[in-house]
């Protein structure tokens, strides 16, 4: 509605984790940086964490984005399944045929895969996103699958994402095995207000805008305090700043039209 009024090419502030509008605050390239070392190193196990919003989801789009075709990746979205159901998507995901199979023939059909894979001197990446719905039960099942190994290397690696939660519950000693092989970790912190008024430049910019509309400084103050720096209700609030921007024919955001777009936002999600 607003794009056209802006002279934009896309909205700038679209929830969807396109990793094209991707900002990357010095925790978020640190984020990726420890992501891709743990796959290229071969450490078997990467955990990121982070809160609700705050770009996980984004950054595992980059990672594949970065990972070559050197790389086979399986990405698992809703990891909320039993383990037979979780391992055929699995393989699935993977590329391999195993509608029919049992459990065992499915670990065998995915043994010979990643087998075939390191022979060739290549490297298989499983993403987990929303890790921390997965059951305790469930996650030692994950870690068994670390266990398809040769003598010289783990023969798949595992990126497990997740909120908070997911983190305290590694801390658990019911989990201490999971725990322990889990090398390279993460926890991606919430932007800063410096950091929150160059993340709405950048999304601006790439969004097609000439200089206008900007928010002041009071206006990003106020964006800051309401979303904490979590980018999901950083794009949330601005989206419908620009929203009671156009319509009120204005080029600027300030603290006031960002105070009605908040009152507007929580109203929406009370209904």
């Amino acid at each position: 509605m607003y794009l056209e009024y802006f002279g934009l090419t896309e909205p700038p502030f679209d929830l969807a984790p396109n990793p094209r509008f991707l900002f990357f605050s010095p925790k978020h390239r640190e984020a990726l940086n420890h992501l891709l070392y743990g796959i290229r190193e071969r450490k078997g196990f990467v955990q990121l964490t982070g809160e609700v919003g705050a770009g996980k989801t984004t950054l595992c789009r980059a990672l594949l984005e970065q990972l070559d075709h050197q790389h086979a990746t399986a990405l698992i979205l809703n990891p909320v399944l039993d383990f037979e159901q979780l391992l055929r998507a699995i393989a699935v995901e993977f590329g391999l045929e195993v509608q029919g199979l049992d459990r065992l023939a499915t670990i065998a059909a995915l043994n010979q895969f990643l087998l075939g894979l390191a022979h060739e001197g290549r490297t298989a990446v499983l993403l987990i996103d929303e890790a921390q719905d997965l059951t305790d039960p469930m996650l030692e099942q994950v870690r068994l699958l670390s266990n398809l190994e040769t003598d010289r290397h783990k023969l798949l690696q595992i990126v497990l994402l997740g909120q908070p939660e997911l983190r305290q519950r590694l801390n658990h000693a019911r989990l201490r095995q999971l725990r322990q092989r889990i090398t390279v970790r993460y926890h991606l912190e919430p932007l800063r207000l410096r950091e929150v008024g160059e993340y709405i430049q950048h999304r601006l910019h790439l969004a097609g805008a000439k200089g206008l509309p900007t928010f002041t400084a009071p206006a990003i103050w106020r964006v800051h305090r309401y979303s904490q720096g979590i980018p999901r209700l950083v794009n949330a609030v601005c989206d419908r700043c620009l929203l009671a921007a156009f319509v009120q024919r204005r080029d600027q955001v300030d603290y006031r039209l960002v105070r009605l777009a908040i009152r507007e936002l929580e109203g929406a999600i009370g209904v």
